[in-house]
């Protein structure tokens, strides 16, 4: 006879011997389990295969959440089933393995809801593991700072490369939204910038002190002498950042002048555009700025996406933890 979700399991040692059954799930994770495997099972014809590794993977789910005293769905958050899936993967479960068990979650989560057992369905915005099996990697504040402040702001390219990059920083920026960045779009007396994301989204993103004053100067005093520098009949004199010719700074003149900043202030290699994004959402988080309130300074449509920030650094987390922690 077959065993039922939550009946004890003995296997057998490797000497005859008999292990020790695995903990019962809680009673309230039980019956659910138990009225979803037979909803697959004989509802839906699912495969005997197929139900099986549902049953397991949502076994080690809940055996997993009771751990953390969660005995049943309904106690379940969104953000109990992240930490589960990113645990998974910590813990060497490739990503295809982490996307079954989290297909398996969604579908147990939706038939609950169907079922009237739960009223929100923690599961809806899980994000899939390509969204955050590669943790973004971030300069710490010390590095930004070094980096930023070796640049001289002596001549026109430097004082464009200092602006540059105080901007790509201060304002988290694509690469392709800060280099089509217009004198039109620079709100002075606000400090806001106007930026134009991706699916054609608008957004608005404050501009701190050390970027503005960057940008005006650079504005001011330098681009002027690289709008000269332009051919004649050239494009490029109504976007801000240019080349040294005065035409439109591109992508590859974007990451050599970083790359080539990087070197000079000392920091280590691999650093490139993209990382100033990663890093100014991480510091944001890491001085109590609302997920959502990053969410929409990014301009990212889901909040799954801004989601990835929150496991950049565990060092940091636990550092916090022992600093305020009455027992950490």
């Amino acid at each position: 006879m077959e065993a039922r979700v939550g009946d004890p399991v003995i296997k057998e040692g490797s000497r005859g011997g008999r292990s020790p059954a695995p903990p019962a799930l809680p009673v309230g994770a039980t019956r659910s389990l138990e009225e979803f495997v037979f909803h697959i099972a004989f509802v839906r014809g699912v495969s005997p295969r197929t139900v099986e590794a549902y049953r397991s993977d949502l076994t080690a789910l809940h055996l997993a959440l009771a751990t953390r005293g969660i005995d049943g769905p309904v106690q379940v958050g969104p953000a109990d089933l992240r930490a589960y899936l990113i645990a998974l993967h910590e813990g060497g479960r490739r990503p295809a393995s982490v996307a079954r068990v989290r297909s398996a979650i969604r579908t147990y989560f939706a038939f609950l809801i169907d079922e009237g057992v739960i009223r929100d369905d923690p599961a809806t915005d899980l994000p899939a593991p390509a969204g955050w099996r590669r943790v973004p990697r971030a300069l710490t504040e010390q590095q930004v700072q070094q980096l930023l402040e070796s640049i001289p702001g002596t001549t026109p390219l430097g004082l464009r490369d200092r602006a540059l990059l105080e901007v790509a920083y201060g304002t988290g920026a694509r690469a392709s939204e800060l280099l089509a960045l217009r004198l039109e779009d620079c709100r002075w007396e606000e400090r806001l910038l106007r930026f134009l994301g991706k699916g054609q989204r608008v957004r608005l993103v404050p501009l701190g002190g050390p970027a503005h004053d960057a940008l005006v100067t650079y504005t001011e005093q330098a681009r002027p002498l690289l709008v000269r520098q332009q051919r004649r009949g050239g494009a490029g004199a109504e976007v801000i950042f240019l080349n040294a010719r005065g035409g439109p700074l591109g992508r590859m003149g974007f990451w050599k002048i970083l790359r080539k900043r990087a070197a000079e202030a000392g920091l280590p290699e691999g650093i490139h555009p993209h990382l100033l994004r990663h890093s100014y959402a991480t510091h944001l988080l890491h001085h109590g700025a609302s997920l959502r309130v990053v969410q929409e300074l990014l301009g990212h449509s889901r909040l799954a996406t801004t989601q990835i920030y929150t496991s950049v650094d565990a060092a940091y987390l636990q550092s916090v933890h022992q600093q305020f922690h009455p027992r950490g």
